[in-house]
């Protein structure tokens, strides 16, 4: 194997990029957050592997490497990374797609347990000593439209499948998705608004791009039953913001699950921090206690592929943004 030079955007002192040590032993490892640590490396330089740094120093560090021929990206959203200079670029770029959806899943599961099973009252009742019977409703048998049918979206099928719930898809190119036993029915983007009046759970797994920025907004909220909940653990500003607090403050839903927002952190005193009917995380569904190691781990494993010439695995279409 040829030697190869790998620049790594980063803090030098994550824990995480030991695990770089697995690389073969002619690896040469370049490790920084600011464009001067590479400056003698980066001409040579065949691979960018963007573990943490921002998208304008990868924008930087990007014009400084004119034998690149391979960029990673530890995440899976790449909404605040693809500058003009990289999606005009003919070099690959891969992502992290597929490494966190699980946990998401799993949060969204949670999540209509949560307000299927009104967890919020029996925590309230029971912090209060009080003795309350009350109805809760059954998941299976219920509807759940996922926006956004990627890795993700399977992932919270998958879940949703196991309970016995009804599952709907939209996605770019309904017209071509191929069978799938999760899916009782796919829409395009030219039916959320027929398929989402069907839904109890409207779940948000889509990338931002210009075309599903605000793509949940007044007119959708309108559609939701009033006993809907929208859960989002794609991008926040998918969703119109605006639109659901408006519809959360007036009843109009039920309610809302948010993993992501339009601004992060939210500020101190937002809505969202206000509502009965509305349960937050930190934009850290997919932080389990391995999940950093888990990303490392599939670079290492992007790496070996590169290195024998193999075809790489979760190659972006930059144009489209995912």
């Amino acid at each position: 194997m040829d030697n190869i030079t790998v620049i790594v955007l980063a803090n030098p002192n994550e824990p995480q990029l030991a695990m770089l040590e697995a690389l073969p032993p002619e690896t040469g490892i370049v490790v920084g957050n600011n464009p001067e640590a590479f400056e003698r490396a980066a001409r040579e330089a065949p691979i960018i592997f963007n573990w943490s740094g921002s998208g304008a120093l990868l924008r930087e560090v990007l014009g400084m490497c004119p034998a690149v021929r391979w960029v990673h990206c530890r995440a899976a959203g790449l909404d605040d990374l693809l500058s003009p200079e990289l999606i005009a670029s003919p070099v690959p770029l891969t992502n992290g797609s597929g490494v966190f959806s699980p946990p998401l899943g799993e949060f969204v599961l949670g999540a209509i347990l949560y307000f299927a099973k009104d967890f919020r009252r029996l925590i309230r009742n029971q912090a209060a000593g009080v003795w309350e019977q009350f109805d809760v409703a059954e998941v299976s048998g219920q509807t759940a439209g996922i926006v956004g049918y990627g890795d993700i979206g399977r992932a919270v099928a998958t879940r949703l499948k196991a309970m016995g719930m009804n599952i709907l898809a939209l996605r770019r190119t309904a017209a071509s998705a191929g069978a799938d036993p999760l899916v009782s029915k796919y829409y395009g983007p030219e039916g959320l608004t027929e398929m989402i009046p069907q839904c109890d759970y409207v779940v948000v797994t889509a990338p931002l791009t210009a075309e599903t920025r605000g793509m949940i907004g007044a007119r959708e909220f309108a559609a939701m039953k009033a006993s809907a909940v929208v859960i989002n653990v794609g991008r926040g500003a998918v969703i119109d913001e605006a639109a659901m607090i408006e519809a959360l403050t007036g009843k109009r839903i039920l309610g809302a699950a948010l993993d992501v927002f339009t601004s992060e952190p939210l500020a101190t005193g937002h809505p969202f921090f206000q509502l009965e009917n509305v349960l937050l995380s930190p934009h850290s569904t997919d932080h389990t206690h391995d999940w950093l190691e888990r990303a490392m781990q599939f670079f290492l494993t992007q790496f070996e592929r590169f290195a024998k010439g193999e075809a790489l695995l979760n190659v972006v279409d930059k144009k489209r943004g995912y």
